[in-house]
C-alpha cells in the first residue's frame, strides 16, 4: 500500500514537522466512518449493504471490482478486499449537539471498524497499577492525567508517562482479544520510529509474552463454512496499566490504544452461506478477521 495512506505514518510525520518547524500539522483525532455511496450505511459484517450500489447484496457481488487499475489488474481494488464500514465514538459529557462538538474539538474520540466496542485511554505521570481497582477509571484519569486527544506536559525529573486503558465489548458482538499501545517517537537522529506493545489480554492464565515480547494468538471459534462464532474465548471487558519502558524526555512521541476483538466471520462468509456459493467463491479468500478500535493519540512534546 502507499506509504502515506494510513494515520500512523501521518502521525509520525507530524513529529518530524514539529521538530523542524516548531508546529505539528498532523495533530488529529481518530474516528471511523462508513464512506458509503448507497445511502445504506450498515456497519456490521453480517448486514453489510456494500460501499456502492453495485456492491449491494447479490450472489455475484464478490466478483465485483470497485476501482480498476488502468495499468495493472493486480492493483485493482476488488470486493474481496473490502470490509464493512467503520463507526465514530465520542466521549461527550452528555448527548447534546454542544457536548458532542466540544468532545470532537478536544479530540476525545475513537474509531472502530464497525463494531460498537468502547475504548478509553488516559495518560499521566501519577498513575499506577493500583488505579485499576477503581470502579470508575475516568475519575482518576481526568483528575491526574489527560484523556485521548490530549497533550502531556513536560515530564518531571525521572518520570515516565503511564497509561490507563479500558475497553468494553460490543454488547451484541464479539469478546475482546487484547489492548495494545502504539507508540511513535523521534530518535536521537530525528528519524521517526514506532512500536506496538501488548498491554492487557484475555485468557491471561494461558497466554503470556514470549522472550521477544510477542503474544500468542487468542485462537478462533469461527466456523467459516457456516459463518458462525462463539464467545467461548476472549473477555467482555479489559483494563490495563502500561508505562513507557523506553521513554526519553527529550524525544517527541505519541501514544494511542488499539483494541482487538476475537476473530469473527467477514461478509464474504455470510454471502457464501446465504447464497450457497460454496462451489463458486475462492478458497483462498479471507472469510474471517479481527474487528478493532483505535483511540485518538496522546502526544508528548519536550518543547
Amino acid at each position: 500500500m502507499i506509504q502515506y495512506e494510513y494515520a500512523r505514518p501521518a502521525l509520525k510525520m507530524g513529529l518530524e514537522f514539529e521538530q523542524s518547524l516548531g508546529a505539528n500539522p498532523f495533530k488529529f483525532g481518530m474516528v471511523g466512518s462508513t464512506d458509503s455511496h448507497s445511502g445504506l450505511p450498515a456497519t456490521r459484517e453480517d448486514n453489510w449493504w456494500g460501499k456502492a450500489p453495485f456492491l449491494e447484496p447479490s450472489p455475484n457481488r464478490w466478483k465485483d471490482v470497485l476501482i480498476r487499475s488502468a495499468r495493472d489488474p493486480s492493483l485493482d481494488l476488488t470486493a474481496l478486499q473490502l470490509a464493512a464500514s467503520g463507526l465514530a465514538g465520542v466521549w461527550a459529557t452528555d448527548n447534546s449537539r454542544e457536548a458532542i462538538w466540544d468532545a470532537m474539538a478536544r479530540k476525545e474520540v475513537f474509531g472502530t471498524t464497525g463494531t460498537r466496542l468502547q475504548v478509553r485511554v488516559f495518560g499521566g505521570y501519577d498513575f499506577g497499577p493500583d488505579d485499576l481497582e477503581q470502579l470508575d477509571l475516568a475519575n482518576k484519569g481526568y483528575a491526574a492525567g489527560v484523556p485521548m486527544g490530549g497533550d502531556l506536559a513536560a515530564a518531571p525529573d525521572g518520570a515516565s508517562p503511564g497509561f490507563l486503558v479500558e475497553a468494553m465489548r460490543d454488547p451484541n458482538g464479539a469478546n475482546l482479544d487484547r489492548i495494545q499501545i502504539v507508540k511513535g517517537w523521534l530518535d536521537e537522529d530525528g528519524a521517526s520510529q514506532e512500536a506496538v506493545y501488548d498491554v492487557v489480554w484475555s485468557n491471561a492464565d494461558a497466554r503470556s509474552l514470549d522472550a521477544e515480547g510477542k503474544l500468542a494468538s487468542v485462537g478462533s471459534t469461527v466456523n467459516e463454512m457456516e459463518a458462525t462464532y462463539s464467545n467461548s474465548i476472549g473477555a467482555d471487558t479489559l483494563r490495563g496499566y502500561w508505562q513507557d519502558p523506553s521513554f526519553d524526555p527529550e524525544q517527541g512521541a505519541f501514544y494511542y490504544a488499539r483494541v482487538m476483538e476475537i476473530p469473527t466471520p467477514r461478509w464474504l462468509a455470510y454471502d457464501r452461506k446465504n447464497y450457497d456459493l460454496y462451489d463458486e467463491m475462492p478458497d483462498d479468500a479471507r472469510y474471517s478477521s479481527q474487528e478493532r478500535a483505535y483511540s485518538s493519540p496522546i502526544w508528548y512534546s519536550p518543547r
